[in-house]
């Protein structure tokens, strides 16, 4: 039940005085009875050739060699998987890990496509995942066996083949009176732009998915949809073109997984390189953290394979991955096109493409890569688009990667959560710090563990030893000078709890769902209104309410207009200093001068330039 990541092949039995010949590691094929392909290791040429032919002989048919009695003459035979942890070596940088106990991830676990170190763990994994006892990982079997390309589960439990499924509307959303469905969208904060847009649902069970995936939903905690999932599931299964924005938090991440998975099990593999879906991130965590919640909705469905592929990772396991007939990619677009370059990756079976944070992803940082990548994918694929925040400009050019969208708008289009009480404070530069320790002291405020968001990555290392040196709190700094298998220990220990204060630059401002993060803290102000929105919701993901703390002060002059646009009218007090700064009623001003003119002032015509013109010089005086 394991698919190995090395056939090791061990020496001829030789006599104590033979010297063995030195090997290397190289990957092939290996063209088994269920057409899986693995890598093996392969020793340097011997001049015996009928060893040779032998050493392929076993490694083509396994089970008759494991069946003959084993004796001296067999030149060579297949190491016995790991039965227990104990007799494991730990990782080396960049090898897999184990899920379990944290050793070297030599076997994929093949119910659950995860790293596992031997049958001892992959039995504990199981019971973890609630699929039976466990026991069954130690027979015979599973021990010999291993798992096909297709996904075949050889005890019957896992990898089931579910029916062809298509969506169709639920008899109780069909029964639905118009002015029902209005007044449900109204009530939930749902606004819908398009044609002939499907109806959105109310429970999971309307869109009539497989057992399996239903089943994996229940176990990953999905109960009820959310407003976002509500809208924009049912409308992915149909095939539609998606432009959806959604609060921070607030489920977009599933509502794109399920037409995602749902279009992989429509369509067979096209090849051992060609996936049927491809989601781009624009930061590694992220595509890690989407990763992990598609493999918890692909989880026991047949030839349904995930492959992560990130920057910052070693590139070797990332290839060999792709040659197990994935099914759904996720990346971001700088490893993605290295990997296209290199051929080892078409994307010309793309049916479904995914851009999540797209605002960031049409920045000027990633756009060229975005479009790139989409060159290469069919024209006639479906697009899902989401973030929290989508200006207009970025929508326009969003709209050029879509037909005949479906425009989906969750709460206040471009607001801060409302699940998350929002305190901006006046403090000047030089008394930042002595603001924080008070805020950290203070029993009403402080929540353990506290994401502390810094503007730049040596401010962040300084600011993290200041805070431990003060308070003697669990402290760590994340950025990108920090290597992956760095920032994914960190991530993962902000998780688990292990740390109290992690000073972050804006690696963990996006879709990340920190979800035991009560209190964020600005301690600079983000660039742009639309960052600052991301980070202020980590603190309120899954519906929890959090507290996000601000420090402004004259340096962040340009966003005061912004500021007191997006913030005030969730509630929350504004700073005296901030109201009454002549820089805010400056911008107040020409704010109103430019609503009175109207069109006039950006729309250059025969009849206004000259106007425009002297405008432009009187400003210069």
């Amino acid at each position: 039940m394991f698919m190995p990541r090395a056939l090791k092949v061990k020496r001829p039995v030789q006599g104590p005085g033979h010297v063995l010949n030195k090997k290397t590691k190289a990957d092939q094929d290996d063209s088994n009875e269920n057409g899986l392909q693995t890598p093996t290791e392969r020793g340097e040429a011997r001049e015996d050739k009928t060893t040779q032919e032998e050493t392929s002989s076993h490694l083509t048919d396994r089970t008759t060699c494991e069946d003959r009695p084993k004796s001296s003459s067999d030149e060579e035979e297949e190491e016995p998987v790991r039965s227990f942890k104990k007799s494991q070596r730990w990782p080396e940088p960049g090898e897999p890990v184990c899920v379990m106990c944290g050793r070297y991830g030599e076997y994929i676990c093949d119910a659950t496509d995860n790293d596992v170190c031997s049958l001892e763990c992959k039995a504990s994994h199981l019971v973890q995942m609630g699929m039976g006892t466990g026991a069954a990982a130690f027979n015979s079997k599973d021990k010999t066996s291993l798992k096909s390309q297709h996904g075949a589960d050889n005890t019957g439990g896992v990898g089931v083949k579910e029916p062809c499924y298509s969506y169709k509307e639920d008899p109780f959303i069909s029964g639905l009176a118009d002015e029902q469905v209005e007044r449900i969208k109204k009530e939930l904060g749902i606004k819908t732009e398009g044609k002939d847009i499907t109806r959105p649902i109310v429970e999971f069970e309307h869109c009539g998915f497989p057992s399996t995936l239903n089943g994996n939903l229940k176990k990953a905690g999905y109960e009820a949809p959310t407003p976002v999932q509500m809208q924009m599931v049912p409308v992915g299964l149909t095939g539609r073109d998606v432009i959806a924005s959604a609060d921070t938090g607030s489920g977009k991440t599933v509502a794109f997984l399920l037409p995602v998975v749902v279009k992989a099990l429509q369509k067979p593999a096209e090849g051992v390189c060609s996936p049927v879906a491809l989601i781009l991130t624009p930061t590694r965590e992220l595509a890690i953290q989407i990763e992990k919640q598609a493999k918890e909705l692909v989880m026991g469905l047949a030839n349904m394979r995930t492959a992560l592929l990130v920057g910052g990772m070693p590139l070797p396991p990332q290839l060999h991955r792709l040659k197990s007939s994935i099914k759904i990619v996720i990346a971001t677009p700088g490893r993605l096109i290295e990997i296209l370059k290199q051929k080892a990756l078409q994307l010309d079976k793309v049916k479904i493409v995914v851009v999540d944070e797209v605002d960031t992803m049409l920045k000027m940082g990633f756009q060229q890569q975005v479009l790139e990548v989409l060159e290469q994918v069919p024209k006639e694929h479906q697009s899902l688009l989401a973030s929290a925040t989508i200006p207009a400009g970025t929508e326009e050019l969003a709209a050029r990667l879509v037909r005949d969208p479906v425009r989906i708008a969750v709460g206040e289009k471009n607001q801060p959560c409302a699940n998350v009480r929002q305190i901006l404070l006046w403090v000047e530069e030089p008394s930042k710090k002595k603001k924080l320790f008070e805020v950290i002291n203070d029993s009403k405020l402080y929540q353990p563990p506290v994401v502390v968001f810094v503007d730049c990555k040596l401010g962040a290392d300084l600011l993290c030893e200041a805070v431990a040196k003060v308070t003697g709190l669990t402290t760590v700094a994340v950025h990108s000078d920090k290597n992956q298998m760095e920032r994914n220990r960190i991530l993962q220990g902000l998780l688990d709890g292990d740390f109290e204060v992690v000073i972050s630059t804006g690696v963990l401002g996006r879709g990340l769902d920190l979800v035991n993060v009560r209190l964020v803290v600005n301690f600079d102000m983000p660039n742009t209104m639309d960052e600052y929105v991301h980070q202020v919701g980590r603190a309120g993901r899954l519906g929890h309410r959090g507290t996000a703390i601000t420090f402004l002060n004259n340096n962040n002059k340009r966003l005061f207009l912004e500021v007191v646009n997006r913030v005030k009218p969730t509630g929350s007090i504004l700073p005296p200093q901030l109201l009454n700064s002549p820089h805010l009623h400056e911008q107040q001003r020409r704010e109103k001068q430019k609503n009175k003119t109207g069109l006039d002032d950006t729309l250059v015509t025969k009849n206004n330039l000259l106007d425009i013109i002297k405008k432009h010089d009187r400003r210069k005086k």
